[in-house]
């Protein structure tokens, strides 16, 4: 790896990442309490949605910036398509390969925060409505989840498939869109980028003292809190099986390699294609995992959740980000 480019990675919260995973897997008792870790996770979805609305306010979102969207829209869509063939193939439960399918064509909100870090600290921009796509990606991942559980059911019904015992009834349509569009963490993504495009500059001026000039050390406490989980999870690995571990390592690679063909013939500047890559290529292991659990209760939660976030999330962490930023210097010349 580029040593330069080695050093912008190593930066205090990736090492805090690291860190906490050290300390679990020494037997530490270091633990950051649930109620922290919840503000965490809500700081970090606002300072990224004030920062991505006002970014917005200044630029607007021209065509550039709709066709960013609608190709990551479109891809959240497209991803758990072809996922979920590579997954039954292996899988005898159908309904884990559509909550893994999900899960895959939604995103990694915090993968996309310390990607964007990356680049900000090399002093590559990215266009606001990039949080606009990170925020639009989560429900149609959600919707491709209920139609492929929906194709399963259909088929149990008609004695073409295998037979799984459901653990409990699935919910309606209805409720379960609900559920996606009025996730906590989903709503304080929405309405963060709303108040920051609504206030512009002036709105930006007030918060940077709360979302830029402490965001550092935030990130680095939630990168720790991160790093506890992924190695608190490594337990369940056993559980998940070598092919599901080769799936949450190559499928981001592919999903890259997609994103980057995507990005270059689109013409999307340097920042958006490397960003656009990265939310293409990671996994949610938040929102879809709380919805799906719901959607889709015959799916076993510690294969997709377990994949998501102790497999694709500590990948694209240490790997991913400079793998993906050096596929896009390459071609874009940076």
């Amino acid at each position: 790896m580029d040593a330069n480019l080695l050093t912008n990675l190593m930066t205090p919260p990736i090492l805090f990442f690291f860190f906490g995973v050290f300390v679990r897997l020494i037997g530490s008792n270091l633990e950051i309490p649930p109620a922290l870790t919840k503000f965490f996770s809500l700081y970090m979805l606002m300072a990224i949605g004030i920062k991505g609305g006002t970014a917005m306010a200044e630029s607007g979102l021209g065509q550039d910036g709709m066709i960013v969207i609608g190709s990551a829209v479109l891809m959240s869509m497209l991803v758990p398509l072809y996922s979920y063939p590579i997954l039954r193939i292996r899988l005898k439960n159908l309904y884990d390969a559509a909550a893994i399918a999900s899960c895959y064509g939604s995103v990694s909100a915090v993968t996309f925060i310390a990607a964007s870090s990356f680049i900000t600290k090399l002093g590559i921009d990215y266009g606001g409505y990039m949080v606009v796509s990170l925020v639009l990606m989560e429900s149609p991942a959600i919707v491709m989840a209920v139609l492929l559980a929906t194709t399963v059911r259909s088929k149990e019904v008609r004695g073409t498939s295998v037979q799984i015992q459901r653990k409990s009834p699935a919910l309606p349509m209805k409720k379960i869109l609900h559920e996606a569009f009025t996730d906590g963490t989903h709503l304080m993504l929405i309405g963060s980028l709303v108040i920051g495009a609504v206030t512009g500059i002036e709105g930006k001026k007030a918060m940077e003292p709360f979302t830029g000039g402490i965001f550092k050390g935030m990130l680095s406490f939630f990168l720790l809190d991160m790093g506890l989980s992924v190695a608190s999870r490594l337990r369940e690995m056993k559980d998940v099986g070598v092919f599901l571990v080769g799936f949450g390592v190559v499928m981001p690679i592919l999903n890259g390699v997609i994103a980057l063909s995507i990005a270059y013939f689109l013409g999307f500047g340097m920042g958006d294609a490397f960003l656009f890559i990265i939310l293409v290529a990671s996994a949610s292991y938040i929102a879809v995992p709380a919805v799906v659990r719901y959607a889709i209760p015959e799916a076993n939660p510690s294969l997709y959740f377990t994949m998501a976030l102790a497999v694709t999330f500590p990948f694209n962490i240490i790997i991913g980000i400079p793998l993906y930023y050096k596929m896009v210097s390459v071609i874009w010349g940076g």
